[in-house]
């Protein structure tokens, strides 16, 4: 019944949507060191509390605290190459939505960890607060949580 749902289509309000392309984001480069203790699991935690973008809807900025932790595999993010990524969100317009998964990719794609986790924050916009979390976790690691290796 509910599985056999016809959608209505996007935008019904018809508004002047204009996301950055991703292509065209043009984001500083997230930058890593060697993990020493490759093999020892840690959790780092991060906590950016002036992240901000612009909604593809209204122009107007959207502010959020952004809280990333993760487990390092080989290599650990460099924190300012990260403060430098966030900050180019700046003038990024961009779904609160997108924002999780495209920092949730490229951090993957930067230093390969073993687990991660995010969280976006929204401030209160329009009478609607806004909270988007995403999470990976590196093929293996959830077979070895469950039999106990790990």
């Amino acid at each position: 019944m509910l599985d056999e749902l016809n959608l209505p289509p996007t935008n019904q309000q018809n508004l002047d949507i204009r996301s950055t392309p991703r292509d065209e984001m043009n984001l500083f480069p997230l930058d890593t060191f060697k993990y020493e203790h490759a093999g020892r699991e840690i959790w780092i935690d991060f906590e950016i509390p002036e992240f901000t973008a612009i909604c593809p809807f209204s122009d107007f900025p959207d502010f959020a605290i952004i809280k990333l932790k993760y487990v390092p595999n080989e290599r650990c993010i460099e924190l300012k190459s990260l403060k430098l990524y966030i900050n180019s969100f700046r003038n990024i317009k961009v779904f609160h939505e997108h924002v999780v998964n495209i920092i949730l990719e490229d951090f993957v794609k930067a230093c390969d960890p073993l687990r991660v986790e995010i969280e976006g924050d929204f401030h209160v916009r329009g009478n609607i607060k806004t909270v988007v979390r995403a999470n990976y976790t590196r093929q293996g690691e959830e077979e070895k949580g469950r039999r106990g290796d790990g």
